[in-house]
């Protein structure tokens, strides 16, 4: 407790003059030794005995009684004299002078200390600021001396300029001197050799030189071109390349190249359907006119725009043997009547997609008496009538393939029709018939025992009865078979058991297909083609045991599309048996990794895989890359391929021809730009759904692929009409074009364009929500295509 010997001096004389300590002590001492039970009694009584004796005879034991006085000395000081400073006159004692001196000292340290800490930190301070200020100044100093620099390099420049610039217009009038030189002289030699040929061709055409190839190969030698420079065979197949357009145009070029276009090799074989939306009937009748009596093959495909006259200028053509009037809508039966008339050695018939009637195949079967192909598929009008002409004329017995596809008005009665007069039937195709029974699969089977190849895509009726019927006695080589619940795998059984020739095997989405097929199948010793897709109950127990058998060597195409059992060990097996594989399809193969992948990469047989819609990521595209034989690649809704993987791929893989990247979202322009700059040889590529395509990649597109066949843009949001003018400029060769969902390509570019390409799809509509993105490329979400596929197969497992 601090001591009151500081305190203001009229305050210590009222406590002296009225003996406070005194007072103070004797209250005190009275109640610490009496201890009474009411303490403010005591000392109200003691203080009233106070007022009435008076305080200065007061000591410390006054108020104790004698019976409690304690023995002791009286006591030269108190703590209360101290505390109010009655010990003035006292000596103060060497401990106190040594406490003091200590506390002196302690503070006068730490006032020293302090004092010599802020010199400290201002010294620290000036000697920053320096330099910081030193710093400044170095970097202005180098700045100037760097902007004086520039200014000299700048004038240096500008003078060496202007010396160049001197010097390039000496260089180049120079250049020009010469060169109008060399022009003159060419010319002059152009002039020469033009008069020789005039000359040449003069004779030729007035009949003084007898040998023709003599001829030409005199005027190849003297052409200068490339092309006339060529031998008589490699001149006559590089005009056999290009169609009928270009092969008009190139008669016109020169005389020489007139006389090559003529040559009849050039005319046995001519298809109108390459340009089928530039040709009219005018054209068509002067090219048959000509070439009549050559010509052995037409392909009028799809030409919609032809008419009476052009079918009957084809009934000229006595040596005719291929027609293929597929989806010819003007073709009528007095047509059909002129061409059976007037080519009697018509083989190849394709009447697919017409309006063909009864009376059709009843004029067929009176002249056609050497028709050996026939394909009627998706022509509805006719009847089972006309099936019974055909059946029971004198031609069409010789019938060996016959295409019956999407002709469901057919029923059991036209399929005894055929089988009563086409007993040498071979080949058969009848897809995409839902009507199609058992007894018609039967009763066709009855009579023609010599079925090696047959198709039933799309016929979901028929059962293990009709299977085991087509089984019986049979040395099937070919088999489709598609969208049938109902087949087992006894079919199979019994199938691989009779026909032991069997190479070619399509056995697709037929859900009760299991692993027990494939080990039927892995006893046949020649399949070269396997297609189990969408068999979703196949895994890699029934995979090992095909390519493990005898034809694990010699396959050649291997199908296993959305075998969701299938994995990394199937393509363990595969990599080490099948070294022929030339295509490979694992398409939405979940269960597919790069360590997979990785081990297709040293397959130097394999040409073509389909890895769309599976986990694959950057590491295993480019380990596949290591295989630079591969001419198309599918990776279509991978997620996890970026640019990094594909331009690893297209460094390696430079002979690519078909690439289908569509719905990679994270595909961007310097993927194109690679593609086009390693990948020359592209004709096909699919970049739909990946929404940061812009108009840059189009134009390197069209500036390093110019063979370009096919191209899909679909949902490519951000291309404009700059895109079709880059490739109407660079694709020349380009036919088919899917533009859907292209909302800022406008109609009137699309309609200037049509006109140049064979097949062109186009649509502003809004993207469909599966491809994971908005009008504006905005990404959704929402259920992606690919997830949504595999619900739907983990659906029908279950269903299964």
């Amino acid at each position: 407790m601090a001591s009151l010997r500081n305190a203001d001096a009229q305050l210590r004389n009222y406590i002296k003059q009225h003996s406070l300590p005194h007072v103070y002590e004797a209250l005190l001492c009275g109640l610490c030794a009496m201890c009474p039970e009411n303490p403010l009694q005591f000392l109200e009584e003691k203080i009233k005995e106070m007022l009435e004796k008076g305080h200065h005879s007061l000591i410390w034991d006054s108020y104790i009684d004698d019976s409690r006085k304690p023995k002791v000395k009286a006591m030269a000081g108190s703590y209360l004299e101290y505390l109010f400073g009655q010990d003035e006159d006292q000596l103060v004692s060497p401990e106190l002078f040594k406490k003091a001196y200590s506390f002196y000292i302690s503070k006068l340290q730490k006032l020293y200390f302090d004092a010599w800490m802020e010199y400290c930190a201002t010294r620290k301070a000036k000697r920053l600021d320096t330099q910081v200020k030193l710093q400044n100044a170095e970097a202005h100093h180098t700045k100037t001396f760097l902007q004086s620099i520039i200014r000299r390099w700048n004038k240096w420049v500008k003078f060496r300029n202007k010396q160049h610039i001197k010097a390039s217009a000496r260089i180049q009038s120079v250049f020009d001197d010469a060169f109008m030189k060399k022009i003159l002289k060419a010319w002059n030699a152009e002039a020469q050799d033009s008069k020789k040929k005039r000359e040449y061709f003069e004779r030729l055409e007035r009949g003084d030189m007898d040998d023709l190839g003599n001829v030409s190969s005199s005027a190849m030698r003297e052409g200068e071109d490339d092309i006339s420079l060529l031998p008589q065979r490699a001149v006559v197949k590089i005009f056999g390349l290009i169609d009928l357009i270009d092969l008009a145009r190139s008669a016109q070029v020169c005389r020489s190249w007139k006389i090559i276009t003529q040559n009849s090799s050039l005319w046995n074989s001519i298809d109108f359907s390459s340009v089928q939306n530039r040709i009219q009937d005018k054209f068509v009748i002067n090219i048959l006119r000509k070439c009549r009596p050559y010509v052995i093959r037409l392909n009028f495909r799809t030409c919609s725009t032809l008419h009476w006259s052009t079918f009957k200028c084809i009934g000229d053509c006595r040596n005719l043997q291929d027609l293929n009037l597929s989806e010819c809508r003007n073709l009528n039966e007095e047509a059909v009547r002129v061409i059976c008339e007037g080519c009697p050695a018509l083989l190849y018939l394709n009447l697919s997609h017409t309006d063909i009637t009864n009376t059709t195949l009843k004029y067929m079967s009176r002249y056609l008496l050497n028709l050996q192909f026939l394909s009627l598929a998706y022509s509805r009008k006719f009847t089972d009538k006309g099936l019974q002409y055909l059946g029971s004329g004198k031609g069409c017995h010789k019938i060996i393939y016959l295409d019956l596809s999407g002709c469901t008005q057919i029923s059991v009665d036209g399929f005894k029709y055929i089988a009563d007069g086409c007993a040498s039937l071979q080949h058969l195709r009848i897809n995409d018939m839902f009507t199609l029974t058992d007894n018609c699969i039967t009763t066709l089977l009855e009579k023609c025992q010599n079925i090696v190849s047959i198709s039933l895509l799309g016929s979901p009726h028929l059962s293990d009865a009709a299977f085991k019927v087509l089984a019986q006695g049979r040395k099937l080589v070919k088999i489709r078979i598609e969208g049938n619940s109902r087949i087992t795998d006894g079919s199979i059984k019994a199938i691989s058991r009779s026909s032991p020739n069997l190479n070619h095997i399509y056995i697709a989405d037929c859900q009760k297909i299991t692993d027990i097929s494939l080990k039927a199948l892995s006893s046949l010793k020649n399949i070269t083609v396997l297609n189990m897709a969408d068999c979703i109950r196949i895994s890699d127990p029934g995979v090992r045991q095909v390519v493990e058998g005898p034809s694990g060597n010699k396959i050649r195409e291997l199908n296993l599309t959305n075998c969701l059992r299938v994995s990394d060990l199937s393509l363990l097996r595969i990599a080490q048996k099948c070294h022929n594989l030339n295509f490979l399809s694992l398409r939405f193969c979940e269960n597919v990794t790069d360590s997979g992948i990785e081990l297709l990469g040293n397959m130097t047989s394999l040409l073509s895989i389909d890895i769309s819609g599976t986990s694959i990521t950057d590491q295993g595209l480019t380990a596949l890359g290591a295989q630079s034989k591969i001419r198309e690649l599918s990776v279509s809704e991978c997620l996890g391929i970026t640019d990094n993987g594909i331009q690893k791929f297209c460094h390696q893989a430079r002979d690519l021809e078909m690439l289908d990247i569509s719905h990679c979202p994270q595909v961007t322009n310097n993927t194109l730009k690679t593609i086009a700059f390693c990948c020359k040889m592209l004709t096909s590529i699919n970049i739909a759904g990946c929404p940061k395509i812009t108009d840059i990649s189009i134009q390197y597109l069209s500036g390093g692929c110019r063979y370009i066949h096919i191209i899909d843009v679909s949902g490519c949001i951000h291309l404009s009409d700059k895109a079709l003018k880059y490739l109407q400029k660079g694709c020349r060769q380009l036919r088919t074009i899917r533009m859907l969902y292209c909302k800022s390509i406008t109609k009137a570019a699309v309609h200037k364009m049509e006109s140049k390409y064979q097949n062109v799809e186009y649509s502003t509509d809004d993207p469909p929500p599966w491809f994971g993105y908005d009008r504006q490329g905005n990404l959704l979400h929402g259920v992606s295509h690919v997830e949504e596929t595999e619900e739907e197969a983990a659906d029908e497992s279950i269903d299964a």
